[in-house]
């Protein structure tokens, strides 16, 4: 505890009170105090071993990137539901800190459950000694293979109708700033923007599809790279809410006006959506019950419950702001 309570800067009394009372200590510092945990490898003894069952009150969630601003209401309904049932969570970011950087067997063998907010799994789900793994949720994406319960949205129909949402305004050159093709997501967002086009005749331009990390700096060079085409688009089909506003921001360096001259729909619904300028037409995703469903989910796993594998969808929504508009004729 006292690794712990000096990586954080803390007092020991402070890494106790955030393990047993963590609603009493501030966001910041009990975020601090998690991520030394994982770092040290510390299993704390009186979380391991309930007062009365003998129960463990902790779960693990893990994504590859806990700071993608997507995250913060996945995050948030996942840490208040299951304090709400008197657990605590320990959040893993397997980009900035390698599962090999830390003990992540000795951690799982004191783990409730785990939540994985992305394909990026640290084991392999089919080696023999993969029943010795807690009980599993995915959340947000989806892989067959797996065969766990996922909470997520149906990404090909939200994207999907986010071009076809473009295509009755009346653009015709809709181009597609597509996330890394390893990513399920973008395979089912990319189908999505495919099916929209085939659906209304429109023969697939590959110079139109552009793929790349989901950050600014992908939005910005890949409408640099859209607009210099000898006919570049009027729409963009962004994957993800920070490509749009990157590509945005891009667009008025060189001129183009958003949405008179360009129309540009994002991904996601973040909180920096409504508030860019103009305000992004995007896809709604329902963050937080996202987070909130697979704690429950697991929750029903805990108890034995019968729980379906396979995917579970939620509601997305198509939330038109001020970024897009009819195409100049």
């Amino acid at each position: 505890m006292k690794d712990v309570a000096d990586l954080a800067g803390v007092s020991t009394a402070t890494v106790s009170r955030a393990l047993m009372l963590p609603d009493k200590v501030a966001n910041k510092t009990r975020n601090k105090i998690e991520q030394a945990i994982l770092q040290t490898g510390y299993v704390p003894h009186m979380l391991a071993k309930g007062n009365k069952n003998n129960e463990s009150k902790i779960f693990l969630a893990m994504a590859l990137d806990i700071t993608d601003p997507f995250f913060t209401d996945v995050i948030q309904g996942i840490r208040e539901t299951a304090a709400a049932h008197g657990y605590i969570v320990l959040f893993l970011d397997n980009r900035q800190q390698p599962i090999e950087a830390i003990s992540l067997s000795a951690i799982m063998r004191h783990i409730n459950g785990v939540i994985l907010l992305g394909a990026n799994t640290p084991f392999d789900m089919h080696d023999e000694e993969s029943h010795q793994l807690p009980p599993m949720v995915m959340a947000n994406e989806y892989l067959p293979e797996l065969k766990l319960p996922t909470i997520h949205i149906d990404n090909m129909t939200a994207a999907f109708n986010a071009v076809h949402y473009l295509q009755h305004i009346g653009h015709n050159r809709i181009a597609c700033i597509s996330g890394p093709v390893h990513l399920h997501l973008s395979h089912y967002r990319q189908q999505g923007y495919i099916q929209a086009l085939q659906r209304n005749g429109i023969a697939i331009e590959k110079s139109y599809i552009i793929s790349g990390p989901l950050s600014f700096e992908t939005g910005a060079t890949s409408l640099s790279q859209l607009m210099s085409l000898p006919q570049p688009p009027s729409a963009i089909f962004c994957h993800s809410d920070i490509v749009a506003i990157g590509a945005i921001h891009q667009a008025k360096q060189l001129g183009i006006k958003i949405p008179e001259d360009l129309s540009i729909v994002g991904f996601d619904d973040i909180a920096l959506a409504q508030y860019a300028d103009p305000p992004l037409t995007t896809v709604a995703q329902p963050r937080y019950k996202i987070g909130q469903k697979a704690v429950l989910l697991l929750l029903e796993l805990l108890q034995k419950n019968s729980v379906k594998s396979g995917s579970i969808l939620l509601d997305s929504e198509l939330i038109i702001r001020e970024s897009t508009a009819k195409p100049h004729s």
